[in-house]
């Protein structure tokens, strides 16, 4: 979810059928280790998920509400992160200040951005976000990953795999990414990504995964193949971020340069996750 505005994007023509079981769990060869169903009525489950706060990246124009259920609710077997209109305290405020985040006493959008931070983490294996998004003008949710070292050495040394991007003004496009730290690059960084195309991806769920292990990194697309990228290509080294444990984000981003202005008409928009799972390869 870093800005997108200077990734070179590798396409890749993919072409093969979907079928009917786009889940590990009808596969042979997997054990499910982690599962997030949402098969309750609450807020996101404490003991699984932590919230971002405030203005965090990019320039968005949404403000990440923390714990409130008008952005992020689970509710009939579904979460659902709600972007919204609306004018929101800006708990960063500060008087007279240029930055972004902090300029302003107000912010006029809402949304909600949850992850696994420090209390569930994965390396190798296969995880699956099964998901129906919103759409229109300015619009950003995101299924994705951070090493769990974040905190400590900062992007992008603690790599990033975005398993499914998407943005309001490429209204047909699904976008996977991996991002990493190469200090002879511009910008300190390298991205390698792909897109897939399928069309009205708000009226129908579909399965977004990656499957993960020592020598590869593959994205789908339910069960298209659309991004492969191999592991020694962000260095062969210990400090290769994608040989250690990552954690999940489920987001609802709105505005910055990449998904375009937002679309007020449009609103409010849900991005709604049916599932979350986690699977490990059988030996």
């Amino acid at each position: 979810m870093k800005n997108q505005f200077t990734i070179q994007f590798y396409f890749v023509l993919v072409i093969c059928c979907v079928a009917v079981n786009a889940n590990a769990q009808q596969r042979k060869g997997w054990k499910l280790i982690w599962r997030e169903e949402f098969n309750y009525k609450a807020l996101p489950d404490p003991n699984k998920w932590n919230y971002e706060n405030g203005h965090v990246r990019n320039q968005e124009q949404q403000y990440y509400t923390n714990a409130r259920s008008e952005n992020a609710w689970v509710q009939n077997g579904v979460l659902t992160i709600t972007g919204k209109k609306e004018t929101y305290p800006n708990s960063d405020y500060v008087k007279g200040s240029n930055n972004w985040s902090q300029k302003d006493s107000l912010a006029q959008y809402t949304s909600a951005s949850i992850n696994t931070n420090q209390k569930a983490e994965w390396q190798y294996g296969r995880i699956e976000v099964k998901a129906k998004l919103p759409h229109g003008g300015g619009i950003w949710p995101a299924i994705w990953m951070m090493g769990i070292d974040r905190e400590r050495i900062g992007w992008p040394g603690c790599g990033e795999i975005d398993i499914m991007e998407f943005i309001g003004n490429h209204p047909q496009d699904i976008y996977g990414t991996i991002h990493f730290a190469d200090s002879a690059a511009a910008g300190g960084h390298r991205s390698s990504g792909s897109k897939t195309t399928s069309k009205a991806l708000q009226n129908d769920f579909h399965v977004y995964a990656l499957e993960w292990d020592k020598d590869a990194m593959d994205i789908y697309f339910d069960d298209q193949l659309f991004h492969h990228f191999v592991i020694d290509s962000a260095g062969t080294g210990n400090n290769n971020p994608f040989r250690k444990p990552f954690y999940l984000l489920l987001n609802l981003a709105m505005g910055a340069d990449w998904p375009g202005p937002i679309d007020d008409a449009v609103l409010p928009q849900q991005f709604v996750v049916d599932y979350v799972r986690f699977y490990k390869k059988k030996h």
